[in-house]
């Protein structure tokens, strides 16, 4: 099994993490960023969008990193971490479809004009809606972990911890004015045991 993709990427680093969370061997391709570029045609053939990360196993081809954390732990038979009944794959999923939906569109331009420095998100005022857009979808987590006591879908550590939890780790590395979340803090806490988490999450990236 190769994951394709750059080690700083975020979308990379959950695949791993989940890879960690069940044991699973892989190697993983420099690709993106400032290793080899996606625009390379045999990369293309993998996946057209040009994007990481990538799953290669055998003739499984799969992109998109939330259907990949879903397709290892289901290979797995991880059904603690993507439950196998309706009700409880359908929460981790839906946790899951707002981070890359709704958590990401809301740092775009604070974490690309802020940290990354790139000059298509220079715009200030796009940079401070961003900031109090990524604001408030943070404390709608922090709201969400204050009711569940624990992990974002109830007691048990699923993907959705995964996925969020980077997406925090982002959020708190950030160079920008913040609201004190305790519950998300708390909730950061709790996963601080987990080797995946240090490896992936926690280690100095954003």
């Amino acid at each position: 099994m190769r994951i394709l993709g750059q080690k700083n990427s975020i979308n990379v680093r959950k695949v791993l993490w989940t890879c960690a969370e069940v044991g699973l061997s892989v190697d993983r391709e420099d690709w993106g960023g400032q290793t080899r570029p996606t625009s390379d045609p045999s990369f293309l053939v993998l996946n057209p969008k040009g994007l990481v990360p990538v799953l290669v196993d055998g003739d499984l081809v799969l992109t998109e990193s939330n259907t990949i954390c879903r397709s290892v732990a289901s290979r797995q038979r991880r059904g603690d971490l993507f439950p196998e009944e309706a009700a409880g794959r359908a929460s981790v999923e839906a946790w899951m479809d707002w981070q890359i939906a709704e958590l990401n569109t809301a740092w775009r331009a604070a974490f690309m004009g802020l940290v990354r420095k790139d000059p298509r998100f220079a715009d200030q005022d796009a940079q401070k809606a961003s900031v109090r857009d990524w604001n408030a979808a943070m404390t709608l987590l922090d709201r969400r972990l204050s009711a569940t006591g624990a992990f974002v879908c109830g007691e048990s550590f699923t993907l959705a911890d995964i996925v969020l939890a980077l997406s925090t780790n982002r959020w708190k590395s950030t160079p920008m004015e913040r609201p004190d979340l305790p519950a998300v803090a708390d909730w950061m806490g709790r996963m601080s045991d987990r080797e995946g988490f240090h490896s992936y999450c926690r280690n100095g990236q954003a």
